[in-house]
């Protein structure tokens, strides 16, 4: 029994460097192909070669045409991907850490309407005081508030329970989606059409002043993450474990909150609501490879960006020449996992309470 209890962490540390060699190695697949498929189809080797030329080790130059689809239209919205993905993913399996609940999520518990709401609010006020950083900072404003009042609402005698966590997330979905309805009501045509894309979700409107703008957001609130990884899991033993074992948790939950809101702001800021990614990612890795956080949150990014690249790819190829809703289509494929997880929940727990 002992040598079985001293083999299972060596397994898990085994299946997590092949997971993250593994995932590392989907997306270099992923990003070519993606930048090569679409209305204007770009051989693979024409894409690499393109690359190759841009950074000058050789390679091929395209011709005009092919030149600007590549890094004009496709190459902004693949990283755009890549951001909002592992964002989204990261931010996810932080909150599931945060409030020690599996079903914590800044979409079902509305921190991504939330976000979104205070973006909307920018864009039909036609607020710019701040530049390009207007939509961001109103988002983030939207997203830490949102964030704040559910951990506030769904801690009873120490912990989230879960059936309140969900209730709470309903009624702050609903209450992001009203303000929402109040702002297209009182905003102009060109307004009324921006917010629309932040209801649906996507990466149509993809640049490289939208990526340039999102990236510092992205890049802080991703390279902060890991650095909370071992406390994250000293935390997963309990609060009071956690206390005597050093970590400040009150400290810990604020500053992971302030983060949450950062990338969750991230991503709605230029991709509008996307949901399930946060929830989906960190369940997938945590059933492979154990809770561990100091694989789960790096790889819950990596798996984030692989998964809305291909979801982004699917977006526009399937229903071409038209393009379906990015965060319609995660949505659609998410709810499915979410009604199987709370099931599984339950009948763990027992019952709803």
């Amino acid at each position: 029994m002992p040598a079985k209890a001293a083999a299972r962490p060596a397994a898990r540390r085994s299946t997590a460097w092949t997971l993250t060699v593994g995932l590392v190695v989907l997306l270099l697949v992923l990003v070519p192909v993606a930048a090569g498929t679409g209305a204007y189809p770009i051989p693979v080797g024409d894409v690499l070669g393109s690359v190759q030329h841009r950074v000058g080790l050789g390679g091929t130059q395209l011709d005009r045409v092919a030149d600007s689809v590549l890094w004009n239209v496709r190459f902004p919205r693949i990283v755009l991907a890549l951001l909002v993905g592992s964002s989204l993913g990261c931010a996810g399996a932080l909150m599931q850490g945060v409030f020690g609940n599996p079903l914590a999520e800044p979409g079902v518990i509305g921190v991504s309407s939330g976000a979104a709401a205070g973006a909307v609010a920018a864009i039909s006020l036609g607020l710019t005081f701040l530049g390009t950083w207007t939509v961001p900072a109103f988002a983030f404003a939207g997203g830490l508030a949102t964030v704040l009042l559910v951990y506030a609402m769904s801690r009873s005698g120490g912990r989230s329970e879960v059936v309140t966590l969900i209730l709470t997330g309903i009624a702050v979905n609903a209450f992001a989606g009203a303000l929402i309805g109040l702002f297209v009501f009182f905003a102009d045509t060109a307004a009324v059409n921006q917010i629309t894309f932040w209801q649906l979700g996507s990466l149509a409107q993809a640049t490289w002043p939208k990526v340039l703008a999102v990236l510092p957001c992205a890049a802080l609130g991703l390279g902060l993450a890991p650095l909370y990884s071992r406390r994250l899991d000293l935390l997963a033993l309990g609060e009071r474990p956690a206390r005597h074992l050093g970590v400040d948790v009150e400290r810990l939950r604020i500053v992971l909150v302030l983060v949450i809101a950062l990338l969750t702001a991230a991503a709605v800021s230029v991709a509008g609501i996307i949901s399930f990614v946060g929830l989906v990612v960190p369940h997938l890795l945590r059933m492979a490879a154990g809770p561990g956080h100091r694989f789960l949150v790096p790889a819950a990014a990596l798996l984030g960006a692989a998964v809305l690249l291909a979801a982004d790819l699917a977006a526009r190829t399937v229903a071409a020449p038209a393009e379906l809703p990015l965060g319609v289509l995660t949505a659609l494929l998410g709810s499915p996992f979410f009604f199987w997880l709370l099931r599984r929940t339950r009948r763990r727990q027992g019952g709803w309470a």
